[in-house]
């Protein structure tokens, strides 16, 4: 079967004064129809970049963007802006990580829905608000008929959230990116977004790409699991998969720091030593060989990322891997 979307070899680099970051490294992955991934990984991996870069956000004089983002039988990353402007919003949609940053604090967000549907669909004005109505309702807004009029600031976060994904959702689209849409939400606001995500996905069939740092919402949510660090994909596996046997120490290293209700109060929560590298001078080698426990000589290599066992989809990029296979 198809995948609903297809990303090969994405490279994504920027110019700046310091030099070239190279944000995104040789990412590849499936989305199949109906399937949640999740993209995971900590704060400067290239997760929000790669999702960007998926509709054409990262366009700019100074990237150079190379490989293919495939979605029905194109290839997005050569499409002009026009042509692309026809499928952001419409066909495939993405939530990002602020909400009050995203919405404009001076238009209503009745007004904003209806823009994003009248940016694709012929309709009166009248039209669109009342589908703005039905939006908000659908996703759980109290009262969508008063709320449609007001303000982003008369919103809480968690409500601002489900106005974002409405605005996403209005013209149905068949993908939607969610990037970190749980962040700085308390933890019912967060299970009520995670809820409202699942609902979607079940009820709608539509295919959701998971933006996250947070494991626990990864094992609650996605059916695969994409790990990345330093710009590269490190592990690619089902969810089970993951969770069950982690490859790659990164991921191991992740894991570890989840806190555990059945461990003792007094023990403190491991965490994985040093930094990241600098993405303007990444290694020649693994990129995480300086915090890693399990170096040996390979290690100077580039590791492909490849299957080390009979599970062909289980991916990692790790040469002790291949040693202990």
């Amino acid at each position: 079967m198809t995948p609903m979307l297809s990303v090969r070899d994405l490279r994504v680099s920027f110019a700046t004064d310091d030099g070239v970051v190279r944000a995104v490294d040789g990412v590849s992955f499936d989305v199949d129809t109906g399937e949640v991934v999740a993209i995971v990984g900590e704060s400067g991996c290239g997760k929000s970049v790669t999702a960007q870069t998926l509709i054409g956000l990262t366009r700019s004089p100074n990237a150079t963007i190379s490989g293919s983002v495939m979605f029905d039988g194109r290839d997005l990353n050569t499409l002009p802006d026009n042509e692309l402007r026809t499928l952001r919003g419409a066909r495939i949609a993405m939530v990002f990580q602020d909400p009050m940053t995203s919405l404009n604090p001076v238009y209503r967000v009745g007004d904003q829905i209806a823009e994003a549907i009248r940016a694709h669909r012929s309709v009166p004005k009248a039209q669109a608000l009342r589908h703005a109505v039905e939006l908000l309702e659908s996703v759980g807004i109290p009262n969508p008929q008063r709320r449609v009029r007001d303000y982003p600031h008369e919103f809480s976060g968690g409500m601002r959230q489900r106005v974002m994904i409405a605005m996403a959702l209005a013209l149905e689209p068949e993908v939607l990116i969610a990037d970190e849409p749980t962040t700085a939400l308390d933890v019912t606001i967060q299970a009520q977004i995670l809820d409202l995500l699942r609902t979607l996905n079940s009820e709608r069939d539509v295919s959701v790409v998971l933006i996250t740092h947070d494991l626990g919402v990864v094992a609650e949510l996605a059916n695969r699991v994409v790990v990345m660090y330093a710009g590269q994909v490190v592990e690619q596996a089902s969810v089970d998969a993951l969770f069950a046997q982690p490859r790659h120490p990164y991921t191991r290293g992740l894991l570890a720091s989840i806190p555990r209700l059945d461990s003792p109060r007094s023990d403190r929560l491991p965490q994985i030593p040093g930094s990241p590298p600098s993405l303007l001078t990444p290694p020649d080698g693994c990129r995480f060989a300086a915090r890693c426990g399990s170096v040996f000589a390979d290690c100077v290599k580039p590791p492909p990322l490849v299957a080390h066992s009979r599970d062909a989809t289980h991916l990692d990029r790790c040469w002790a891997t291949g040693v202990s296979a």
